[in-house]
Formats: structure tokens, sequence, C-alpha cells
């Protein structure tokens, strides 16, 4: 199920195929070269990957690295670097080619070495599957995405609108051949160094989500400002965006005027499964760090492992986690199978997955005891980075309401 290579693609082979297994495997060879020294246990490049844990004798070395970074200055500048590495190594092929399971994947590899990896991937994911989805790509900003040759940004959410879309204050108003952005957002992942950024705005606000267009806006678009940096507990280059009177052409719009919404919703459908496989790597790297120091760590002269309450800790994390893997790659399969839709199976996926690994990594903790907090433990990490995942792209809460009020509307029928 786990090992020092990472989760095993056994207990979900029924929904992958050999040429998931292939791509994992090219995924693995960048993780090992880019944040293992080339080698599980190698030196790594400085700033990069989860570090070793403990330095103590046991059953071996696992993924060393250096470790991700410890500032978002320092997350910034390495998340850009790092889409350039992914895009020349393909690995966002999937989001290109629509391939969802393809992008599980790919996330859960990244998030076991590396939560900011596992951060660029998806934001490259959030914003080049738009015009995807919308048959267009203007100014070949999603095509650039996906070869690593620009660094995207979704640009939904603000203050006073996270989950309640249809009430963003953005407006886009028509003038002459091109549209006038003003407004804000705020809590946008690669604010200030992202290329571009697909913006949601109202162009009918009196038609609620009706009434919304989706922008791709080039970061040097007049009126186009960064407003600052938003600080995570862990590194991730967040801020908040302003438009003052941002001018871009109709040719700028993704779909039709009023379409953003759908647009939006038919992204995140898609991409929402894809966080699900971000929190299973994680667990799963939480998991193996507790299982390894449980198994050499001695306290009333036995190992931790031969206490039968930690292994009740583990036993209910392998259990979780294992679940949630599939439900995640269920929902992967049935849209790669042709599924119009997947928002049930995307939101149970979402919830669970998210919400056990917050779970597996706070067991782990207890299990490493002092070491799981630690500030660089691998551990205490992934306890940062993994609590973000509950609330972006729709909170536990909402998922929770869009698969209870699916079921009402099913039983209807």
């Amino acid at each position: 199920m786990i090992s020092r290579e990472g989760l095993s693609l056994e207990p979900v082979a029924a929904f992958i195929e050999p040429r998931h297994r292939e791509y994992r495997e090219r995924v693995r060879a960048f993780c090992r070269e880019e944040f293992g020294g080339g080698r599980l246990g190698g030196a790594g490049r400085a700033g990069d990957g989860v570090p070793h844990g403990d330095g103590e004798a046991g059953d071996g070395p696992g993924p060393r690295g250096a470790r991700d970074p410890d500032s978002d200055a320092e997350a910034r500048v390495r998340a850009r670097e790092l889409v350039g590495l992914m895009g020349a190594a393909g690995l966002f092929e999937p989001i290109r080619d629509g391939d969802v399971r393809g992008c599980l994947v790919a996330r859960e590899v990244l998030a076991w070495w590396s939560p900011l990896a596992d951060a660029v991937f998806a934001l490259q994911g959030l914003s080049a599957t738009p015009a995807l989805v919308a048959g267009r790509d203007p100014g070949g900003w999603s095509a650039r995405a996906v070869a690593g040759e620009a660094m995207g940004a979704f640009a939904m959410t603000e203050r006073e609108a996270g989950s309640d879309v249809a009430s963003m204050t953005t407006r886009a108003v028509r003038d002459g051949d091109g549209y006038v952005l003003d407004g804000a957002k705020s809590f946008i992942s690669n604010a200030g160094v992202a290329d571009f950024h697909v913006v949601f705005a109202a162009t009918d606000p009196e038609a609620g989500t009706r009434g919304i267009s989706c922008f791709v806006v080039p970061a040097d678009a007049d009126g186009f400002v960064f407003a600052g940096a938003q600080v995570m507990s862990a590194p991730h280059p967040l801020g908040e965006l302003r438009f003052e009177r941002c001018r871009v052409s109709a040719d700028a719009m993704l779909g039709d005027e009023g379409a953003g919404f759908k647009t939006g919703m038919a992204t995140l459908d898609r991409l929402r499964p894809t966080v699900a496989a971000g929190a299973c790597g994680m667990a799963g790297r939480a998991l193996w760090e507790a299982v390894r120091h449980a198994r050499w760590r001695e306290q009333f002269g036995r190992t931790l492992a031969s206490f039968q309450l930690v292994q009740e800790k583990l036993a209910v994390s392998a259990t979780e986690l294992t679940a949630g893997r599939l439900l995640t790659y269920r929902a992967g399969w049935e849209k790669d199978r042709g599924a119009e839709r997947i928002t049930m199976e995307a939101a149970m996926a979402k919830s669970f997955a998210t919400e056990a690994a917050q779970r597996i990594v706070d067991r782990a903790v207890q299990v490493l005891g002092g070491r799981g907090v630690v500030g660089d433990h691998p551990v205490d990490r992934l306890y940062r980075a993994v609590r973000a995942l509950r609330i972006y792209e729709g909170t536990t809460e909402i998922q929770h309401l869009i698969i209870g009020g699916g079921l009402v509307r099913d039983s209807g029928r």
C-alpha cells in the first residue's frame, strides 16, 4: 500500500489504465531528480522537497532532499522555477488532454514529495482549464501554461464573496471594442508572480450567477495591480489583486458573456478530485513517516509500533487513506469515461479525502511526539500545508451542501 517510493496504485487499479502507471514513473523520476538529488536519500537542490525527518537509525533514509521554502518570498521564486521545469518534463500534459486520472496521479506523487510542487500543478490546471472548457485560448496563454512557458492564476475569490460567488463586486463594463474591469480579488494563488490571470467579473450584476463573465487578463494589462501578498501558515505565493479601469479586448473573454460562472464551475468540477489526490499524497507521506518512526523509536523498553494504541492510530489512518483514494479515483474514472458532470462524485472525494488527510497528518504528529512539531520535520510541514485543502475550491461544508442537494433532487425523480 505504501513504501518509501510513495503510494501504490494497486488499491485503485480498477480505475486506472497502463498509461497512468507509465506517467506516474515519469513524475516519480522528476521528483527524484528535483527533490532527491537524483535518488532517494540524495542531497537534493537547496530549497527543495520535504526534508528527511529523524536522522535516527531505522529502516532507511527515505525521501530526503533539502525542503520546501521557508518563506513566501522563497516560495514565489521556487514556484516560478518549478513551472518551467515541470512543463519541460511534460508533467502538465494530462491538463491539456483532459485526463483527470493523469492529474490525480501527478498530484498524489508531487504532494508526497513537495506541497509546493503540488500547488504549482494545481494552479497550472486551474488557469489552463477554463480555456479548454470554453474551446478557445485567447493569447495562447493556456497552451503556454501547459508547456511551462507561462504561470497562471485563477481569480474568482473576493474578500466578501468567497463561497457566495453571485455576490462578487468586481465589474466588467462594455466599452467600445473591449471591457473595463473594476474591483478586487483576494486569496489568489500566484498573485504577484503569474503571467496571466483568469478573472471572473459581473457583466450583468442583476442576473446573479448568470451575469458573470470570464476574462483572460495578462499581468501587464493597463489598470491591473498586484495589491500585496497575503501570508499563509505554509509558504505559498498568495495575494490580492486590484482592477483599476483595467481594459481588456472583447477577445479576452472566455466563452459568451454571462457564461463565466458555468465555465468556472465546469473547471472546478474537473479539477476538484485532484485536490483530493493532493490530500491523499500528503496523508500518505505523513503515514509513512509515522510508521517508520514507530518501528525504530523505543519507549519503556519496546518500540512504539508494539503498542496497540499506536497500531490503532496507524490502522485507522491507513483505512481512511484507502477510502479517500477510492473515492478520488472513482470520480476521475467517471469523468474520463465520458460523464458530462461529476459534481457529486467530486464533492464526495474532496470532502472526505481532505478531512481524512487532516486527521491522518494530525495522528502522525501525535505518533512522532516532539519531533512532529519541529519546524523542519516533514510531518510538521505537512500539518501546515494540508489545512488549506479543506477550504480552497469549495469548503467541506459547501461540498456537503452539494451532495445533500443532489440527493434531495435525485430522490424526487
